[in-house]
């Protein structure tokens, strides 16, 4: 389970980052990254776009359970 919570906080800030890049610079980094214009999609850029999607839904709606489970696994390590 922890190695989903990983991926989805990695796929949150991709997108976060995103929204910095285009909202400072007009630079989408996900179609830069898949060599195309801001605001080009392919099924690739979408695949991303989704899986971010799915990570901030996923932490929206497990937050508090993503930090009892590694407040709890880090409280193990420290005994």
């Amino acid at each position: 389970m922890k190695n989903l919570d990983v991926l989805a906080a990695a796929l949150v800030i991709v997108g976060a980052l995103n929204w910095g890049l285009i909202s400072l610079f007009d630079l989408d980094l996900v179609a830069t990254l898949f060599g195309m214009r801001f605001g080009e999609k392919s099924l690739l850029s979408s695949v991303v776009y989704g899986l971010v999607g799915l990570a901030g839904l996923y932490q929206a709606f497990t937050w508090k359970l993503i930090q009892r489970r590694w407040h709890a696994n880090s409280a193990a390590i420290r005994a």
